[in-house]
């Protein structure tokens, strides 16, 4: 696993890495499936104004070379947890706070049981640990409705692209929609599908007694991926450490469609003594 780090500084600019602004504590910020860094940019210029921000592009992304992305080795989410720590390491990051959305929630609890000391606060937006519904938990799908998924995206990916957008923003934002659409549409259908089957079918319940960092969980009211359910399932697993923030909104991306309430939580929570 630590081959990845032998890259040198490679992997900073392989997976297309920036820093805005100036301040003294560092804020990380890890997009989801299907997205870029750029998901991020309504909250960027907010953000930079109290931090030195990092973003930077996940191995799945259309943006970074194909030819980086293993099916096998990416088949778990301990290879993303080494790319985060691996850029944390090669930027000279000592402390940071981590925001993650979706699937780089669960990325970020990997590499904060595996380095704490690189983690002050934990920021879980729309994340989940399992989507699948078991006996006494609510994931959100059941296995046939995840088979009907990745069906779906191997035979018309792109009709899959089209449906699949304006239900996961699940707000009437024609802009929101398009973007999403656009970057989910730009992966290679081989390398989403792959990337959709190691998100979907995880369970990394186990995961979160281990995460010994302060959390702040943050999940829409209304959610059709991630149950409003699965925020306190984590705060319960995750004990003390953690608190949870709904917003009064509903889909998957409030950094796309309610970026101003989520700033407003994002700086209660970061930047004051609340």
């Amino acid at each position: 696993m630590d081959t990845l780090c032998e890259c040198g500084g490679g992997l900073v600019d392989a997976l297309n890495t920036k820093i805005y602004g100036n301040g003294t504590q560092t804020i990380v910020l890890s997009h989801g499936f299907g997205t870029d860094q750029t998901v991020w940019q309504y909250l960027v210029p907010f953000l930079a104004y109290y931090f030195k921000v990092v973003v930077f592009d996940l191995v799945f992304s259309p943006n970074v070379d194909p030819n980086l992305y293993d099916p096998k080795k990416y088949s778990s989410f301990d290879f993303y947890a080494q790319d985060l720590i691996c850029i944390l390491d090669q930027l000279s990051v000592k402390k940071s706070i981590y925001v993650g959305h979706s699937m780089s929630a669960m990325i970020g609890f990997k590499a904060a049981i595996r380095r704490p000391e690189l983690f002050e606060h934990l920021v879980l937006l729309s994340g989940s640990p399992r989507y699948l519904n078991e006996k006494g938990y609510n994931g959100g799908f059941r296995r046939s409705d995840l088979n009907s998924i990745f069906k779906d995206m191997h035979q018309n990916f792109t009709g899959w692209v089209q449906s699949f957008a304006p239900r996961a923003i699940s707000v009437n934002n024609i802009t929101a929609i398009a973007k999403f659409e656009r970057s989910l549409g730009r992966m290679q259908p081989e390398i989403a599908l792959s990337v959709a089957k190691t998100v979907f079918l995880s369970d990394l319940r186990t995961v979160l007694p281990q995460v010994r960092v302060p959390s702040t969980i943050i999940q829409s009211e209304k959610d059709i991926i991630v149950p409003k359910s699965v925020a306190f399932y984590m705060k319960r697993k995750l004990g003390g450490r953690a608190r949870v923030k709904i917003l009064k909104t509903q889909g998957h991306f409030p950094q796309l469609t309610a970026y101003p309430l989520l700033s407003h939580v994002l700086k209660r929570v970061l930047c004051t003594s609340e």
